[in-house]
């Protein structure tokens, strides 16, 4: 294309109002909360829903993803971080907000300041609570937290030998009020895993020590999405759904058959769509080298369209010369090493491709579509990576 062709794409560009970079995510909060009743209604009557939106809300932008679930009826909110609760407090989230990492010390005066939930495990985090709650005049057990025991993952929690130490602890604690028991799964996607039956068999036990030394958690708390669909003695009166939400499940799978289970999961719909545009083609020759290190040669005339996006957006430099996209409804191989913030695809033998175009990376177009997975499947990673990977300049576009 000539530069008076490529002026004209661009000035077509800039009347629809894409002059920025273009590349972006476009985030359906329809599907958000459609996800978050069909999990809600599941588990209904029985358990209460904690949606996880930790991490940015798994890359799907956490005010704006809460906002639509508290609207939906969430009433829980799971984050990691006091930092990110805070930020949920100032975008308007009244509900529940539980922070599953706990919190750091010199953090706790803005854990009750924001009306925080966090989760403990230590004797430690008790006596700051405690402290704090004295300087700022609280009343009894006003400060609600959640006990996390480790039943065998073994990154947090508190050891069941410690158990009784801790229950004294909070038996003789004035501000501090247990209101929630909880644990992690380690294999929560393996429907027949031993080691989650052995898990969930510690959590009751350690439940029933609570309960008998006099304490009253009104929460227990075990499955997260694969274990909202695995495991019916993991389904305690709350879950806490994070993947589920966005639209994904990691496959349940058996020890025994060593195949997934598709039946298992819920009907959920993915909310996150990635696109771009092209921003030139080439038209080049047999055996010419393309990207970096000449990585990819091709083996006839080709056209290449160059892509702005990179790893620095987030999208994974193993789907160098393996991965693809949607183009014009078809799909379009990636060539040449993704580089930091543009990437090539062939497009040759694709009838009316022009610079402008847009061109799908997550999402679907006709009857042609790509996920989280398959993404996931060229980078030997998992969906959850993909989506927390696409970065912050990455602009999210909430289209409902």
């Amino acid at each position: 294309m000539g530069r008076d062709g490529e002026s004209g794409v661009y000035n077509r560009c800039a009347a629809l109002g894409t002059t920025m970079r273009p590349t972006w995510a476009e985030i359906s909060l329809t599907n958000l909360q459609h996800n978050f009743a069909t999990i809600r209604d599941y588990v209904a009557p029985n358990a209460t829903v904690c949606a996880i939106v930790k991490a940015n809300a798994y890359g799907h932008g956490a005010a704006p993803c809460a906002k639509a679930l508290q609207k939906e009826g969430a009433k829980w909110f799971g984050v990691t971080s006091t930092e990110e609760g805070v930020l949920l407090r100032k975008a308007g989230i009244t509900g529940h907000i539980l922070l599953c990492s706990g919190f750091w010390r010199g953090e706790e005066e803005a854990v009750l300041e924001h009306n925080l939930t966090p989760v403990v495990w230590d004797w430690n985090h008790i006596e700051l609570l405690e402290n704090v709650a004295e300087k700022m005049d609280r009343a009894p057990e006003s400060v609600a937290v959640h006990l996390k025991i480790d039943t065998g993952m073994s990154r947090l929690g508190i050891p069941i030998a410690d158990l009784p130490q801790m229950i004294e602890i909070l038996q003789s604690a004035h501000s501090v009020m247990l209101e929630g028991v909880m644990t992690h799964l380690a294999s929560a996607e393996v429907s027949d895993a031993p080691d989650v039956d052995a898990q969930i068999m510690r959590f009751d036990d350690a439940c029933v020590t609570i309960t008998t030394a006099g304490l009253t958690p009104t929460y227990f708390h075990v499955a997260n999405s694969a274990g909202i669909c695995t495991r019916e003695s993991a389904l305690k009166n709350m879950v806490r759904p994070g993947i589920g939400l966005y639209g994904y499940f990691m496959p349940v799978m058996s020890i025994i058959t060593g195949t997934p289970d598709h039946s298992r999961e819920l009907p959920v719909m993915p909310v996150l769509a990635w696109k771009t545009r092209i921003m030139a083609l080439r038209d080049v020759g047999a055996r010419q080298p393309i990207s970096y290190n000449g990585s990819y040669v091709t083996q006839a005339p080709a056209r290449i369209a160059v892509l702005p996006v990179g790893y620095a957006d987030g999208l994974n430099r193993h789907l160098s010369s393996r991965g693809r996209v949607i183009v014009r409804g078809d799909f379009a191989n990636i060539v040449g090493t993704v580089t930091m913030d543009m990437t090539m695809i062939d497009v040759t033998g694709m009838p009316g491709v022009d610079v402008g175009d847009e061109v799908i990376l997550i999402g679907e177009s006709g009857k042609r579509k790509i996920t989280a997975w398959d993404i996931a499947g060229h980078a030997q990673t998992v969906p959850y990576e993909v989506l927390c990977g696409i970065s912050a300049r990455v602009p999210r576009v909430y289209i409902d």
